[in-house]
């Protein structure tokens, strides 16, 4: 069972949810729909700035990616993706190809910062499950390409804070990214993960602390660049809001893929090919501006996990839907497996779960419906919407075509039992869909912030590695389940 602290800190934080929830209620308009605020993020719920410093192995940046909604993306990159530091190409180059000069103008060869890092997959330490055996249990039914120049700005940054609320190193220096440029030596690709947070479509954000720390132990885990997507928050914006906003940062990276494409294709151009016709002018113009150089060096879109933390999870699951809608028209992204954390599933049937832990820590069922009222438009509120039950008639495309879909429940979570339903169903058209039950685990129990340094915490973030590994893998033989 939690512990005695667990079980006080979850009452308080109903009590909170449920008053917060009400507030938002009083809101909306008599028809609830809103003020139609492209709300992203509730105030005094915390974030950690992004900083281009290499912290801890890993770098973030903050872009906003449609300015009218207010989406915005996090970009997590581990320093592992940064190629070592060659003998014979000691200057390390600029955002457009020209070596970094320090303010004297003299080129930077600062050797004190080593860039060599091991692979993602040779050399790996498995991570240690001993002792840890009774807390969970599974059921289980059924590249090379030419490296950039980069860029780092050295100006020391003071005042960074860590999600742990430690001032961040000074002196570390700002990642700028890559470009196209010849003569290269090969550097790595990195598989990129889509990281949908959770808080019941109403609260929550892709920079909160909580959020932050997650992310950044993925990153390190799967040694994968990550994208935490900023989606609207309900009541201001209701369904399908959230839906949609996760699809257009697939739409965005497929979007840069092809500008990265387009921009390489350029080097090798000469110049004199559009001479008098100012097409190359365009062309570089319009695809060199907008390429965002983390991904265009870092990312390989051919190979992306959907990662969902609770309501999240729902946008996940609906994104994968969309994506096997649009057929070629994302290439060259490609999603190879989702993770579901215990998702935000309901229905007008209840489930046993949904019976006898009705009343569970931290979201119970009563608020969770709340919740739903408030993200639902009022006239379309049901416990069957398509948005609640992955198991209602007419959902669209048949299952037989969704992804490896790994699951994660908790065994005191009311939402448990419609979970693990969704993924018996996926079984049952031969979809790999694994589920991973933890013990004596609460809802949120590897997101929550005064869970997440928890042992449970840790293994469920190293189960979900060993899983995911296996399709994103190169190889293709890392172990699984």
């Amino acid at each position: 069972m939690p512990s005695v602290g667990v079980k006080l800190y979850s009452v308080i934080f109903k009590l909170l949810l449920k008053h917060r929830l009400y507030n938002q209620a009083q809101v909306t308009d008599h028809d609830g729909h809103g003020h139609g605020l492209a709300v992203t993020s509730r105030s005094g719920s915390g974030s950690v700035p992004a900083s281009a410093a290499f912290v801890d192995g890993i770098a973030t940046k903050d872009i906003h990616i449609n300015t009218l909604t207010n989406l915005s993306i996090r970009i997590f990159l581990p320093e592992s993706s940064l190629p070592p530091k060659q003998a014979s190409n000691p200057s390390p180059s600029g955002l457009f190809g020209n070596p970094v000069k320090d303010a004297e103008g003299t080129e930077d060869l600062d050797a004190s910062i080593n860039y060599n890092r091991r692979s993602s997959y040779a050399g790996a330490i498995e991570p240690s499950h001993e002792g840890i055996d009774s807390n969970r249990r599974s059921s289980y039914g059924g590249t090379g390409d030419k490296e950039r120049g980069f860029m780092r700005d050295t100006t020391p940054l003071t005042n960074g804070i860590e999600a742990s609320g430690n001032e961040k190193r000074v002196g570390v220096p700002n990642y700028r990214g890559y470009l196209p440029a010849n003569s290269q030596p090969l550097h790595r690709k990195l598989p990129i993960i889509f990281q949908f947070h959770g808080g019941g479509f109403v609260a929550g954000s892709k920079d909160s602390a909580a959020n932050d720390f997650f992310c950044r132990r993925m990153v390190k885990l799967l040694d994968a660049i990550v994208i935490a997507v900023g989606y609207r928050l309900a009541p201001e914006n209701r369904y399908p809001a959230a839906f949609e906003d996760g699809f257009e940062a697939v739409k965005w990276l497929a979007k840069q893929a092809n500008l990265a494409e387009c921009s390489k294709s350029l080097v090798n151009v000469p110049k004199g090919a559009y001479k008098g016709d100012g097409h190359r002018q365009i062309v570089d113009s319009f695809g060199a501006s907008v390429v965002e150089p983390w991904l265009a060096a870092h990312g390989d879109p051919s190979r992306c996990v959907l990662l969902g933390v609770s309501s999240g999870a729902n946008i996940a699951d609906y994104v994968a839907r969309r994506i096997l809608q649009s057929g070629k028209l994302l290439e060259p992204v490609k999603v190879v497996a989702q993770v579901l954390l215990y998702p935000f599933f309901i229905g007008s049937t209840p489930t046993h779960s949904e019976i006898k832990l009705a009343n569970s820590y931290f979201y119970d069922k009563d608020t969770c419906i709340m919740a739903w009222k408030l993200f639902l438009p009022e006239g379309e509120f049901s416990l069957d919407h398509v948005a609640a039950n992955p198991l209602v008639p007419g959902r669209e495309p048949p299952l037989k075509l969704m992804p490896p879909t790994l699951t994660v429940v908790a065994e005191l979570d009311w939402m448990r039992d419609r979970a693990i339903a969704y993924s018996e169903a996926l079984r049952k058209v031969k979809i790999d869909a694994p589920v991973l039950e933890y013990k004596d685990a609460v809802h949120e129990f590897a997101t929550l912030d005064i869970l997440l340094k928890s042992r449970q915490a840790e293994a469920c973030a190293e189960d979900i590695a060993i899983w995911v590994k296996k399709y994103i893998s190169l190889k293709g033989h890392e172990f699984s389940y």
